[in-house]
């Protein structure tokens, strides 16, 4: 139970005001119960290590016993549970030096605390003890503890897969608890599940088996045995793959006494592999009386709808009335929208053909066809018009074109003679200074080898080929000698 209100802080000073009868007073049920609630959350799941002492076994076969502390006087009661005696390893005797794997419980009857042992080992094997705690740890801090992420097992499954030893009672009785529960499909990975082997081995066939992809949830197993044997269900590596399984695991090791980290990292934990086999096969005379039950639940309801709908109709009908009279109304209705639709048409009819009419009367007092000739005739007598008007206007235009051709031509003859005239003094001087008629004459002009004309016998040299242009063709040449004017 949750702490009683208040409990654990101090009063508020709205709490502290008055008399001290104004203050909580708890009763003795109260404060024990939040401590038993205190302790139960922070020693759920621990080691402890110390003496034994005062030991016995009561009549219903639970051990009892008191642990203490070898450094100073501190001493905690103890109790081993009928049915986790066969499962300890260590001797309980006193004087038996242990290691034990205990929660606390708090019996508020007698204001006790006592632990409530799981496991107990011997001092010697602490190594063991040590090894789990801190896999145990890493696993928790992983989340792979968490209670959020353990899934539910499938309602109806079809095909199982079996993890364990082909040869191992556990199959044997997982088998036998399974197909009288149900027919069902079971597949079989073989492993080893002891010795150095056996955590590499259950990995594989776990990857393995969940290749399948009929299978629906697995089942992880092994029969009792000592811490030793079942030690491989507590390898780190094995937990990690059962947490990272496809589908849910049920895991059941040893006897239920029996504790490892495989089961509290899987869906769901058994306390043997007969129990892992009943948590995941459903027996099947109860899924058919559930089936059965919730058959006759539909059938129930849906008659039930059916009178809820029954009684709806009729409501409806009533309020509906007799059909027969609805529609009767509603023709004398009909009829009467019709009568008054046939006279608005008839009188809209004889309204628009009188417009018409009218309409016409007017047209014809002004048709378009006389309009038409009379425009046509101005028309014509338009055109008429114009081409007399242009004909006039064509004479008027030639007469003076004529005149201004005539003055021209009076106004040319005189400049064009002057022109020639000019132009033939002007082409007899060119003609007079052209070089073409120096060469008429008999002279040559001598180009140098660079194609300039040559004005001194200095601009060539011996062995220069020249060019000279007569008259009428030209000479090539080259020069011999040169000889210059004294």
């Amino acid at each position: 139970m949750a702490p009683p209100a208040g409990w654990g802080r101090r009063p508020r000073p709205a709490e502290r005001r008055g008399a001290s009868d104004e203050r909580r007073v708890y009763r003795v049920a109260e404060v024990g119960h939040a401590v038993r609630e205190t302790l139960e959350r922070k020693f759920k799941d621990f080691w402890v290590e110390g003496e034994l002492s005062q030991v016995h076994q009561a009549r219903s076969g639970h051990v009892y016993f008191e642990l203490s502390d070898e450094r100073e006087v501190a001493v905690v009661r103890g109790v081993v549970f009928r049915g986790t005696v066969p499962a300890i390893k260590a001797r309980l005797v006193d004087g038996e030096r242990v290691r034990v794997r205990a929660s606390v419980d708090y019996y508020v009857q007698r204001g006790q605390v006592q632990l409530q042992v799981k496991t107990m080992l011997p001092a010697g094997d602490g190594n063991l003890a040590a090894r789990f705690l801190a896999i145990r740890n890493r696993l928790a801090e992983d989340g792979l503890l968490d209670e959020s992420r353990k899934r539910p097992l499938p309602r109806a499954p079809l095909t199982i897969g079996v993890v364990t030893s082909a040869t191992s009672a556990a199959l044997h009785d997982i088998l036998r608890v399974a197909h009288a529960r149900a027919p069902i499909r079971i597949v079989v990975a073989d492993c080893r599940t002891s010795g150095d082997l056996a955590p590499r081995s259950i990995v594989v066939a776990l990857e393995a088996i969940q290749k399948l992809p009929e299978i629906e949830v697995i089942l992880l197993a092994r029969g009792g045995g000592s811490p030793e044997d079942l030690w491989s269900f507590n390898d780190e590596s094995v937990c990690r793959a059962v947490a990272a399984s496809r589908v849910p695991v049920v895991c059941g090791v040893g006897h239920e006494s029996d504790t490892c980290l495989a089961e509290e990292v899987a869906d769901v934990r058994a306390s043997t592999p007969s129990n892992a086999a009943e948590k995941a096969v459903p027996e099947w005379r109860a899924l058919w009386q559930e089936l059965d039950t919730h058959d006759r639940r539909l059938q129930s309801a849906l008659a039930a709808r059916v009178d809820r709908g029954r009684i709806v109709l009729g409501r409806l009908l009533r309020r509906l009335g007799d059909p027969r009279s609805t529609v009767l109304s509603a023709h004398r209705e009909v009829e009467a929208l019709d009568r008054r639709l046939v006279d608005a048409a008839a009188d809209a009819f004889e309204a628009r053909r009188a417009r018409l009419e009218r309409l016409q009367e007017r047209l014809q007092r002004q048709d378009p066809r006389a309009a038409l000739r009379k425009d046509g005739e101005r028309l014509r007598e338009l055109d008429r018009r114009l081409r007399r008007a242009a004909d006039r206007q064509l004479s008027i235009h030639q007469r003076q074109h004529a005149r201004r051709v005539a003055k021209l031509q009076g106004l040319g003859r005189p400049a064009v003679a002057r022109a020639r005239a000019r132009l033939g003094a002007l082409g007899g001087r060119l003609d007079a200074l052209s070089p073409l008629r120096v060469l008429g004459r008999g002279y040559g002009i001598a180009f140098g080898p660079e194609g300039n004309a040559l004005r001194s016998a200095s601009e060539v040299s011996a062995g220069d080929a020249i060019r000279v242009r007569l008259h009428e063709g030209e000479l090539h040449a080259t020069i011999d000698r040169i000889e210059e004017n004294e």
